[in-house]
């Protein structure tokens, strides 16, 4: 509708400006400021010599007999706002109702191929918060680009190869004796690679022996030169990627390629070697490294002094393989912690002297820090939390506090389960990307406020309502129908008629928070109409369109939490 009252707008204008229209903010238009809202006038008064409320009057008069519109009318200082006719509301409705699942979606980025990389836990270490942030935003990221009409590739890269191998090999082999058994379950061995991983980090940074130790691992562990080490290697590694697969399937979570680290170091390697002649890379100390502060950025080591390829070098494998593992691609991003946006700025650079194709349609997408309390938490200290640990505290609170409902065994662990992961995710998706969130377990389970379960409630809420209209004996039978609509909409038709615009502006900034944002919105006003108005109610000649009212906020409801990746429960 945006658009369409843009287009509007500008037949009646003959200067060449930018025109923009906006939604105006919740219930505004009941104080005059309409359903949606343009500053146009600001522009062509300067052009014009005129006050722009002088020219927002005259929009106004121009555009007052368009068929589209109830009433414009201008406002002080000078916008134009505009009021839809209760059909257009009552018309969307049907589309939802009609559409259902697929409501929303739109074809803005039809024709687009987009690779998203996130998630990306490093076998050998524990799949932290921080993996967690960068999966809840990487899938609603590749949620929003295919409801926007997009084919999407989701891409895992998991680092079974580096240092922090090392680090956690020469800790398993501090404590060898305890190594875990095949019949062990997995929660126990993957705390032992945690425990041996904090080990590792801890006397690589305080032993110089033991430093020396790891580093030898290291390069036995890319040689494959030492039978003992290849044996811990090859536990660990299926340990690992073991337990992502049950993180992955818990967070709703399918990816289409898992890209290993040892996978692309030979082609990484050669490929850094061969631009080395070429002058793209330079020798300094023993290493190869790329000149960033020719271009602005800084200096990094691709290949070190002992000749292995860093973290560096294998992005440069990466990205010949993302390549050849899916061809057309029109946009390639990365979701990973704002810490490394030097360290991309300075790989994107490197790329576009060896792959500058790629290198245009790459980007890095940085988000901030799962924080608590006691500030941002360290692997090397000791003290991470996990994603498990994190999931299961959240479950224990959600569980204590359904416990006194009654409901069966099986609807509890569902319940316990959705709201959990909803709860976290909604923590994570409901603020711009790029800044730290603090995050709170007691607010993050309410069921009143800004919640992940807040919106799950109010979506159980509306199929209850819907259950009651569908048994008589609880109110008697009502059938959702729009054919006997009131004369006024209420705030509720006007909130569910802007989710697509909602869903296509988040497609094109790249912003779940704008999803979250609405349907936090969406459920007040829902809540708000449920408190005032009886829906059910067999006596009442307008009960049919409230009841199919409620049925489209539950649709609406369902399909911005899928965007979200928060799956809505039977019953709470």
């Amino acid at each position: 509708m945006t658009e369409k009252i843009a287009k509007i707008l500008k037949s009646v204008i003959k200067e060449d400006v930018e025109v923009a229209v906006s939604a105006s903010e919740s219930a505004g238009w009941r104080i005059g400021f309409g359903h949606y809202s343009s500053n146009v006038a600001f522009k062509l008064a300067k052009i014009a010599g005129k006050s722009p409320l002088e020219v927002a009057k005259d929009l106004a008069g121009k555009l007052s007999l368009n068929k589209e519109f109830e009433k414009v009318e201008a406002a002080a200082p000078g916008f134009v706002n505009f009021w839809l006719k209760p059909e257009y509301f009552q018309e969307e409705l049907a589309v939802i109702l009609k559409q259902k699942d697929k409501y929303g979606k739109n074809e803005y980025l039809k024709g687009q191929k987009i690779m998203v990389d996130y998630t990306d836990p490093n076998p050998f270490k524990e799949f932290h918060i921080g993996h967690l942030m960068s999966n809840a935003i990487g899938e609603s990221l590749c949620r929003i680009f295919e409801w926007n009409g997009a084919k999407v590739v989701r891409v895992c890269y998991q680092g079974d190869v580096g240092l922090h191998v090392a680090k956690t090999i020469w800790g398993i082999l501090q404590d060898i004796n305890n190594f875990p058994k095949d019949s062990a379950n997995l929660s126990e061995k993957i705390a032992f690679l945690g425990k041996s991983y904090v080990l590792g980090s801890q006397k690589y940074e305080d032993d110089k022996v033991a430093a020396e130790e790891i580093k030898e691992i290291n390069k036995k562990v890319f040689e494959r030169s030492d039978k003992q080490i290849n044996i811990l290697y090859e536990k660990g590694k299926k340990w690992s990627l073991k337990h992502f697969d049950e993180v992955y399937k818990k967070l709703g979570t399918k990816f289409d390629h898992f890209i290993l680290e040892s996978s692309v170091i030979s082609d990484a390697e050669k490929i850094v070697r061969e631009f080395l002649k070429k002058g793209v890379f330079e020798e300094s100390n023993g290493a190869v490294v790329f000149p960033g502060e020719k271009y602005g950025l800084h200096t990094r080591v691709f290949i070190n002094s002992q000749g292995l390829p860093t973290y560096e070098t294998k992005d440069i494998g990466l990205a010949k393989k993302k390549m050849s593992l899916e061809k057309g691609l029109t946009s390639s991003l990365i979701v990973t912690a704002n810490e490394q946006n030097d360290y991309f700025r300075v790989v994107f650079k490197a790329l576009e002297f060896i792959f500058p194709e790629y290198a245009k349609i790459s980007k890095h997408i940085g988000h901030g820090m799962l924080r608590f309390a006691s500030g941002k938490m360290s692997s090397r200290a000791g003290n991470v939390i996990t994603a498990e640990s994190l999931i299961g505290e959240v479950e224990k609170l959600v569980e204590a506090k359904i416990a006194e409902q009654k409901l069966t065994e099986k609807e509890k662990k569902e319940i316990k389960d959705v709201v959990s992961i909803g709860a976290i995710k909604y923590s994570i998706l409901r603020q711009a990307i790029g800044g730290d969130i603090i995050f709170d377990l007691e607010k993050s389970i309410s069921f009143e406020g800004d919640s992940g379960p807040y919106l799950q409630y109010a979506y159980t809420r509306a199929k209850s309502v819907l259950e009651k209209a569908s048994n008589p004996p609880a109110g008697g039978k009502v059938k959702p129908s729009l054919k006997h609509a009131p004369k006024e909409i209420s705030e509720l038709e006007v909130m569910l008629s802007r989710f697509s615009e909602i869903v296509e502006r988040s497609g094109k900034e790249q912003a779940p928070h704008y999803i979250a944002t609405y349907l936090i919105e969406l459920a007040r006003v829902f809540n708000a109409y449920y408190a005032k108005f009886k829906i059910v109610d067999a006596k009442d000649e307008y009960s049919p369109y409230k009841v199919a009212l409620t049925s489209a906020f539950m649709q609406v409801m369902k399909n911005g939490l899928e965007i979200l990746g928060i799956k809505v429960p039977e019953k709470m």
